[in-house]
């Protein structure tokens, strides 16, 4: 049975009319409650209207941005077939695609970076971050459920930021050499870690829970 969303879509479209104003005054007025009033008159919303509609204020414009540059950039990644690529190439991809998605609005992006790097806003940095590396580790073809669903983003967050961040302070060539660096790292660890023997408690441990549930499918 059909239902009528209009009021559902009709909240959609005006939150990205707000964004593309926000995005526009964003570099002077900075991530503010400000800047939400401001370009709520630019698309013809009162104050009320934009509160209504935004009731977040500056973080809810700041998740909106987040959002977009990740649709953005997985659609930049639509053309790359991701198991054709070496993980570490996957990844590479990955991150300098949601850097670039980013860049296309440099100072809004850079004074969004200033407002997620103050302590109090330092939770919302941190989870925008987990939910683009959740995205690019899905688009990477990830589908572990077992802990390395949460090491993988756990690792991919901190070198999102990072990478945009040299981006931002040194150009798209540092930004490169930064996240070349930052890989080769994690993957140097990842051997180190591989060859480590378990002690024979954790071995044991892991006999037992594969006899009571089954083997485990190996993640990507």
């Amino acid at each position: 049975m059909a239902t009528d969303d209009a009021p559902g879509e009709w909240a959609r479209e005006t939150e990205q009319r707000l964004l593309d104003a926000a995005l526009a005054r964003a570099p002077a007025l900075g991530w503010t409650r400000r800047l939400l009033f401001a370009a709520g008159r630019d698309i013809g919303l009162s104050a009320a209207e934009a509160e209504l509609l935004i009731p977040g204020g500056a973080r809810d414009l700041a998740a909106l941005w987040g959002a977009r540059c990740d649709d953005d950039a997985l659609a930049a990644l639509a053309g790359v077939d991701p198991a054709s690529l070496k993980v570490r190439e996957r990844i590479r991809r990955a991150v300098l695609a949601r850097c670039e998605a980013a860049m296309g609005e440099r100072e809004a992006t850079r004074r969004w970076a200033g407002f997620l790097a103050l302590p109090g806003n330092a939770p919302l940095g941190l989870r925008l971050a987990w939910a683009s590396a959740e995205r690019l580790w899905r688009w990477a073809g990830d589908a572990a459920t077992d802990e390395n669903h949460y090491s993988k983003r756990a690792l991919l967050a901190p070198i999102l930021i990072s990478t945009l961040a040299v981006r931002l302070a040194a150009g798209e060539a540092a930004a490169e050499a930064h996240l070349d660096r930052r890989i080769a790292a994690i993957m140097a660890f990842e051997r180190w870690k591989a060859g480590v023997r378990p002690p024979p408690f954790a071995r044991l441990a892991g006999a037992l829970g594969r006899l009571r549930y089954g083997a485990s499918n190996s993640p990507p």
